[in-house]
């Protein structure tokens, strides 16, 4: 195989969620910006809590994965099923919505910086009506690789760097995933290069949230989201400022995708039913 090649930019576009935080999206700002198995990334980032004090009150999903990875700040969870969770810097929150969950996320701060990112990774139609699950991951439980010029944080799959590996918290070798996801946190210096070997197959895109980077000699520019061509492996380069990125690959699902606000199925049909079962009080299967 070969180098994957940057092949269309998704840029950001400043939206607002939840109560009212300030965010901007990328993947999923309009249906045509989805990458099978990846829905849906947002990055919240400001220094004025006027900006996210609202957060994001008790809401539904169902049919899909979301997760939380902060940088800054302090929100909490709670749902349904009773788990509470602290997310602090670093810290990661992964939930399977499945059939239904209905959950919040608060901040727990009046000031100062909230920084993070919210995936959505879909569900394969065996699986959407699943019972629901909840991760709380601490800092400490990221995987880390540090090499010449720069580091990465690996939350799920397994990263290989020369002679180095490193395997995150959320891994089909403990837990099969569908997917199989890989998502890297990856930080790089100024003018730093380096090879990160993916699957061939699966999709990859690339979310640069600090400073410069190009990919194959294509600039990514500054918040937008890269999706690569094809290959075994993504050559990133950082710019005189250094960059920091998320790189996320996943195994697609190939199926249809219909969506309502917070509920993903694969047919219009199905998307009634979970909107009639919210209504009901059947979302989560306790009446």
């Amino acid at each position: 195989m070969s180098a994957r090649k940057l092949t269309r930019i998704i840029e950001s576009i400043a939206t607002s969620d939840g109560a009212g935080v300030k965010l901007r999206r990328s993947l999923g700002s309009n249906p045509h910006a989805r990458l099978d198995p990846f829905l849906m990334l947002d990055e919240f980032y400001s220094d004025n809590p006027d900006d996210y004090i609202a957060g994001f009150p008790p809401h539904p999903h169902r049919g899909f994965e979301t997760v939380t990875y902060m940088l800054d700040g302090r929100m909490e969870h709670k749902d349904h099923l009773g788990n509470t969770g602290d997310l602090g810097p670093g810290s990661v929150q992964w939930m399977t919505a499945g059939r239904g969950v209905i959950h919040s996320e608060m901040p727990k701060q009046n000031e100062g910086r909230m920084r993070g990112f919210q995936l959505w990774i879909n569900l394969p139609s065996s699986e959407k009506m699943k019972p629901a699950d909840y991760r709380d991951i601490p800092a400490s439980d990221i995987a880390r690789l540090d090499f010449e010029g720069g580091s990465a944080r690996v939350i799920a799959g397994t990263l290989h760097l020369n002679d180095q590996s490193a395997t995150g918290p959320v891994n089909s070798a403990d837990q099969p995933l569908s997917t199989d996801p890989l998502y890297v946190d990856l930080r790089l210096d100024a003018n730093r290069e380096v090879e990160i070997p993916v699957s061939a197959g699966h999709n990859v895109f690339v979310y640069l949230y600090d400073g410069e980077a190009s990919i194959g000699g294509r600039t990514l520019p500054h918040r937008s989201t890269g999706v690569l061509s094809d290959g075994d492996r993504v050559v990133f380069h950082a710019g005189s400022d250094g960059a920091g990125a998320l790189l996320l690959a996943g195994k697609p699902i190939g199926e249809p995708v219909a969506q309502y606000g917070p509920f993903v199925m694969n047919t219009r049909e199905e998307i009634e039913q979970a909107i009639a079962d919210y209504r009901s009080g059947r979302l989560t299967g306790v009446a």
